[in-house]
């Protein structure tokens, strides 16, 4: 039998509402995952991508990953990770430099074998390069068989992509296909295989609102695949429906019967009643304790017309207002580049040029179509990270793929040879080698490392 813990989305570096708080339980979440599967003596922990938030992740974030990872090393418990859209690069990945340490193995055509399951990766593959498709693996002689990768899959909701027509490009038969990218947990049978989502290890949005946690899968003739959850901070959520001549005092008197010590308020306001302004119920609930207030009146009144919009926090307020425009791709991805990235001012006009001609090299000319907002609302950019089910995160316009710039695409290297920036965050500076004090935003970059 084999049995490995299957987790994924740890999203480090996260300062999810701009507090350091946040940044921190993303580093204490992945490090209880560690912690268990050293108590459980497991044979391996499978990551399935997005271990890092940003493609440029802070040196504090990359020395507590290596904290977390030579904890699995001590106690002998292998590292096998794939690459997710959050974190890929344009040349060398983060999980290569932790492979070179010897922390990590980076999943991709061979199999590697732990117990008796051969385990195989396929870096998250952008929508661009997947017509056509071909895995091309090494056999195995093992057991059982199992596939990481990192995507939006069918069965689920949000579903971009059959894995059957990924297994039906190869012979190898696969008892689990393991995956990241969706952060709520689900599991279904696509054939004779178990497909499952293993979740986020913490909240990235306010819609996540169920237990944190990973997967435990067992291989031992059948696949078995539990669920087990973590201590994360808290999140109280409030909704509150006001009746007639209900107002900021009804609200603040609900949020009061809770527990808000350190914990993340997110408070939402439905019904008839007076107007609510969130400042109000934010600072009642921060005097009372809270970390992060989040409050949204989803009512209309006469000043706001038809456009519901919580200025707690003024990003989303922006982001909102940008996606109902309508604008194509390339359009999201310039604008989030100039006005939400972390690319320094001097280098903005470069990176705006280079993504631009990447994408006509790519010849997506899709990406510069205007979105269709009367009947495609669903693929316009989320203001919730959860909107969607998929990771697209509150405070930063975010991801959807580092693309290849390159044709072939094969398992474990969809994020090598050329990757473009990811298209909705930060765009690429061409500073992937230079130091710190060349890249002018305080960010660790691979050429440190090389």
């Amino acid at each position: 039998m084999t049995r490995v813990i299957h987790t994924g989305d740890t999203h480090l570096g996260y300062r999810q509402y701009h507090r350091p708080e946040r940044k921190r339980d993303y580093l204490n979440a992945f490090r209880q995952v560690a912690d268990d599967a050293v108590a459980e003596d497991v044979a391996a922990v499978v990551h399935a991508g997005d271990l890092f938030h940003d493609r440029r992740p802070t040196l504090d974030d990359i020395m507590g990953a290596l904290s977390v990872l030579r904890t699995l090393d001590d106690a002998g418990v292998p590292f096998l990770a794939v690459v997710g859209n959050h974190e890929a690069k344009r040349e060398g990945q983060w999980l290569d430099l932790f492979e070179s340490l010897g922390l990590a193995t980076r999943l991709g055509p061979e199999p590697v074998e732990v117990g008796s399951t051969a385990f195989y990766g396929l870096d998250f593959v952008p929508r661009s390069k997947r017509e056509g498709f071909e895995l091309d693996l090494e056999p195995h002689d093992a057991d059982h068989a199992a596939l990481v990768t990192h995507g939006l899959f069918e069965p689920f909701d949000f579903g971009e992509w059959d894995p059957a027509e990924i297994f039906a490009t190869t012979d190898i038969e696969f008892d689990a296909l393991l995956l990241g990218d969706n952060h709520h947990p689900e599991t279904a049978q696509v054939d004779d295989t178990w497909v499952t989502y293993c979740g986020s290890t913490e909240r990235t949005s306010a819609s996540e609102r169920d237990e944190r946690g990973y997967n435990v899968v067992a291989f031992d003739g059948d696949v078995d695949v539990r669920r087990r959850g973590l201590d994360t901070r808290e999140f109280v959520f409030v909704d509150l429906e006001l009746g007639e001549g209900e107002g900021v005092d009804r609200v603040r008197k609900r949020v009061g019967e809770y527990d808000l010590d350190d914990a993340v308020v997110v408070v939402t306001v439905d019904g008839e009643g007076e107007p609510v302004t969130p400042a109000a119920v934010e600072e009642f609930a921060l005097d009372h304790g809270a970390l992060v207030a989040r409050v949204t009146d989803r009512r209309e009144t006469a000043e706001e017309g038809e456009r519901e919009i919580s200025f707690a926090d003024p990003d989303d307020a922006v982001r909102e207002r940008v996606r109902e425009l309508g604008l194509s791709d390339a359009a999201r991805s310039i604008d989030e580049t100039v006005r939400a990235s972390k690319v320094a001012d001097s280098n903005v006009d470069d990176v705006v040029e280079d993504r631009v001609a990447d994408l006509v090299e790519d010849g997506d000319l899709a990406a510069f179509e205007a979105v269709d907002l009367a009947g495609d609302s669903d693929e316009s950019e989320p203001t919730d990270a959860g909107a969607n089910g998929h990771e697209t995160t509150e405070s930063d316009g975010e991801a959807e793929a580092a693309e290849p710039g390159d044709g072939a695409v094969t398992a474990g290297a969809a994020a090598d040879g050329g990757a473009d920036a990811p298209p909705e965050s930060e765009g690429e500076d061409g500073a992937d080698g230079e130091s710190p004090a060349e890249d002018g935003d305080g960010q660790a970059t691979w050429g440190e490392f090389q």
